[in-house]
This record gives structure tokens, sequence and C-alpha cells, in this order.
């Protein structure tokens, strides 16, 4: 399920948290659905139990995930509301970085383009 890529500049942790996200976002993993625990994605992914467990630490403190002592951990009901949120918000870094790419030449025409092709392709 999950996938590090070992030679990216993001650090492993990250890329945990942004592909949990990512499940969620897309329906793969919904509210209430057990995630593999630290140990069993650990051996998965070869990768060291600190390194998930920091992980699973930030998605907990994110509202994305809880720990249910005994049992593991589970999406919560409010998941999907606090990143759909959390992506509503990147709107105005957005809106930033097309003032910069305006300032820069790029015309409203390519950007438009972009934008295009990104929807296009999903």
């Amino acid at each position: 399920m999950f996938l590090i890529d070992v030679l990216s500049r993001e650090p492993v942790y990250m890329q945990i948290i942004n592909q949990l996200e990512r499940f969620i976002l897309i329906g793969i993993m919904k509210p209430n659905d057990q995630i593999p625990s630290v140990r069993s994605l650990s051996q998965e992914l070869s990768i060291n139990p600190n390194t998930i467990q920091k992980a699973y630490s930030e998605l907990d403190r994110r509202g994305i995930i809880r720990s249910v002592p005994g049992k593991g951990c589970f999406i919560t009901e409010d998941a999907l509301k606090i990143l759909q949120s959390v992506k509503s918000s990147q709107l105005e870094d957005l809106s930033s970085l097309i003032k910069e790419l305006k300032l820069a030449g790029v015309t409203k025409q390519a950007i438009i383009e972009c934008i295009e092709r990104s929807y296009d392709n999903d």
C-alpha cells in the first residue's frame, strides 16, 4: 500500500503522512478503518519503527488518526473534513504563487492551461 522513495529529499515519515492523507482524500481509507501497525509497516517497508511512530504521532496530532490502546490506530470520523479544510486553505498559497508567476511574465492562459492539465490527469 505504501511506497517509500529512499532517494527522495522528502523525509520518510512525511512520505507516510502524505500517502495516508492521499488515501483518505481519494477514498481508499475511510473513517474507522484500521491502519497498519507500526511493527507490521516497519517490517513491510524495512523502515525503523521510530520513523513510522513519528508519522503516526503527527497524524494523531493533526486529528487524522486516533490510537485505541490494545486495538491499534484508526482513521478518525473527521479526517476527511480536516484534510479538505487544510487543502482549501492552501488556495492562499496558490494565489501568492500565481502573483509571482504573473510578475515573472507567465501568461494567464499558460496558468489556466496548467490547471486544466492538472484536473484532466486525475
